[in-house]
């Protein structure tokens, strides 16, 4: 099962391109994510959806489109053309992620006229009589994200997108060019881990490592949002220490020789989709600067490392996952460890 998923700025022609596609590549079916944006309208209190000034925002509205797209293809099998704009990166990861979770293998494209011709679409564009006011909002709405759209390409979605200038290309055209870069190989697979969704409680190991001035190491993965410590699900019949020690390797490139020591175990409620478990805390002591100078990434499944404070970890991890952090700090410090609830300490 495949998904080419067709990115670009607002006006870049996605839609129109996506529908032509699907008459190029055999067993194909279009699915625009706009149609879930517009469930969502008459599904959502109007408070909620005022908090946020896009559907992308919402985390509902992630969830949704990867399990539409994987409903589609269980149902329909062969490709899904899906045109979306997905400027932030945390979300492309986000959603790609979840479909490699389900064993869906996602090509991406982008389309990249050049920024004045984008400019020229969007001035161009039709307005239908009696609805002024709704287009030019359109209208506005698609000049203000093309400065996010810039940034985006400056900072990730040119190298991980095969992009198509179709700035000279009609929608058929671009479609044609890019059915035959899917068909020949020339638009791989994204990159991306294929972490299998959990079917019950997992148990997972996670292992706190130190550089010379205490500071803690966090990575950040590609398959979903927000930055985490080195570390995964223990596999049947795995030590959970020595899953955490096997995980460090092949994270980071880093062999410990010493088992870890145990700071905490959290007990992680259910929350839909996820189910929960024990998430456990290992001390996996300081590394020397030699050492912390050389942390690989070796695949795919990390984009980034970085050691930080604790006061910096706030900003970068979600906040259970943080209170996790934060407890297992006090339970290094006393030197015993702490059973916690969802993040919070008990007896």
């Amino acid at each position: 099962m495949t998904v080419v998923w067709i990115n670009g700025a607002f006006g870049a022609g996605k839609t129109t391109t996506a529908r032509e596609l699907i008459d190029l590549i055999p067993n194909s079916t279009l699915f625009d994510p706009e149609v879930v944006g517009g469930a969502l309208a008459h599904l959502l209190p109007p408070k909620r959806l005022a908090e946020v000034g896009d559907f992308q925002d919402l985390p509902i509205w992630r969830r949704l489109v990867i399990d539409t797209a994987a409903a589609m293809l269980a149902e329909l099998g062969g490709t899904l053309v899906v045109p979306m704009t997905l400027l932030r990166q945390e979300y492309r990861d986000e959603i790609f992620g979840g479909l490699a979770a389900r064993r869906i293998t996602v090509r991406h494209i982008l389309l990249a006229p050049a920024e004045t011709i984008l400019r020229e679409r969007i001035a161009g564009r039709d307005i239908p009589e009696g609805l002024p006011d709704g287009e030019i909002r359109v209208r506005q709405w698609s000049y203000d994200h093309i400065e996010p759209y810039r940034a985006a390409l400056a900072s990730w979605l040119t190298a991980d997108a095969h992009p198509v200038d179709t700035g000279a290309l009609t929608p058929y055209e671009a479609a044609a060019r890019i059915a035959e870069a899917v068909g020949t190989g020339s638009v791989p697979a994204c990159d991306i881990v294929q972490t299998p969704e959990p079917t019950a409680e997992t148990l997972a190991a996670g292992v706190l490592l130190f550089d010379e001035q205490d500071r803690v190491l966090l990575v950040d993965p590609t398959y979903k949002p927000g930055w985490e410590f080195p570390g995964g699900v223990v596999e049947p019949g795995e030590a959970p220490a020595r899953a955490g020690m096997r995980e460090v390797a092949e994270e980071t490139g880093i062999s410990l020789d010493d088992v870890p020591a145990l700071l905490v175990v959290d007990w992680e409620r259910p929350a839909p989709p996820g189910y929960g478990g024990l998430r456990l805390l290992f001390d996996g002591g300081r590394l020397d600067s030699g050492v912390a100078d050389r942390v690989l990434l070796p695949g795919p499944e990390l984009r980034g490392w970085r050691f930080v404070t604790e006061d910096e970890a706030a900003g970068l991890l979600p906040p259970v996952r943080y209170e996790r952090l934060r407890w297992a700090l006090r339970a290094r410090e006393r030197g015993a460890a702490l059973y916690l609830e969802a993040g919070t300490p008990v007896g």
